[in-house]
């Protein structure tokens, strides 16, 4: 089980009512993020478990490509600020630590590499995993890497992680018309605006889905805005000519790596905590106690 962290505990932060612990620390981004992997490990028993963590929520490389890259996310620079922070409210970025601390005492794998986001870590180990993968989360782009013959799916978080999707292969050709493999070429084309791409002009998702269904692939559509001889209109020709420059650079943006560098021997998910001394120590000083209970349970549950 791959969890999109952020994307956890972001949901967690607006949709579990404040609470803080004694000394007035927020903390109910992390109540809820505990009580979500206690609830998945409950309801699937992973043998392994990575929380995913985002080393660089905006890496360098993707904005040299697409500048717009995530780019409405960015704090507006104040005096001395540094540059490409991410807008996240100060209860939040307050807990983010607390998180870390708390995952550690557990005995729960963090894995975040330089220069890459959570996605890229998820993309690594769920390729050539050799075992069923679910990947948790409530961001569209994961829906690539869904393959029915891997065993790998997605369990997507939008409408809760107590209501998710598991979004397989058909699920995927169902609700898009577009294949898991075809799904990265149908974001570039149809872009997403949640991540600052914009996609090709006047290319909508059901325009983007017939492009892929006639031409297999965004090379295959590439192909046909060149070939004067192809079944493209000549509307849609022009769009796709005007933004070649632009679709010369998304693909690598929209694509999540699969080679990097990571440990895939630490992935184990354990049936006690790793540190249970420290791990009611924070609960007791982070107002805790339920959400570690019921973790300690989950885990003690799969023994």
């Amino acid at each position: 089980m791959l969890l999109d962290t952020a994307s956890l505990y972001f949901r967690a932060f607006f949709g579990v009512p404040e609470i803080t612990a004694a000394d007035g620390t927020p903390v109910n981004a992390v109540r809820g993020l505990l009580e979500f992997i206690a609830r998945l490990v409950e309801d699937y028993s992973p043998s392994d478990l990575v929380c995913c963590w985002d080393n660089d929520w905006r890496p360098a490389w993707r904005v040299d490509l697409i500048e717009s890259y995530k780019a409405h996310r960015v704090v507006e620079p104040g005096a001395g600020a540094a540059p490409d922070v991410e807008e996240v409210p100060d209860p939040l970025e307050a807990q983010v630590p607390i998180i870390r601390e708390v995952l550690a005492a557990a005995g729960i794998a963090v894995v975040g590499v330089d220069q890459m986001e959570a996605d890229d870590v998820i993309g690594t180990f769920a390729t050539g995993a050799g075992m069923p993968v679910e990947v948790v989360t409530g961001d569209r782009d994961l829906f690539q890497l869904v393959d029915d013959a891997a065993g790998v799916r997605v369990l997507y978080t939008a409408r809760g992680v107590g209501n998710h999707d598991r979004v397989d292969e058909a699920w995927v050709l169902a609700r898009y018309g577009v294949t898991a493999a075809q799904y990265a070429d149908y974001a570039t084309l149809r872009g997403d605006s949640s991540d600052g791409l914009p996609g090709v002009r006047g290319v909508g998702e059901k325009t983007a889905a017939k492009l892929l269904a006639s031409h297999h692939d965004l090379a295959g559509v590439l192909a046909a805005a060149a070939d004067p001889a192809s079944i493209l209109t000549a509307s849609t020709r022009s769009k796709i000519e005007a933004a070649r420059r632009y679709l010369a650079a998304a693909p690598e943006v929209v694509a999540v790596r699969r080679d990097l560098p990571v440990d895939r021997s630490a992935t184990s998910l354990p049936t006690a905590p790793a540190d249970p001394v420290r791990l009611a120590e924070l609960a007791a000083r982070y107002n805790l106690e339920g959400p570690v209970a019921r973790l300690r349970a989950a885990l003690a549950g799969r023994g």
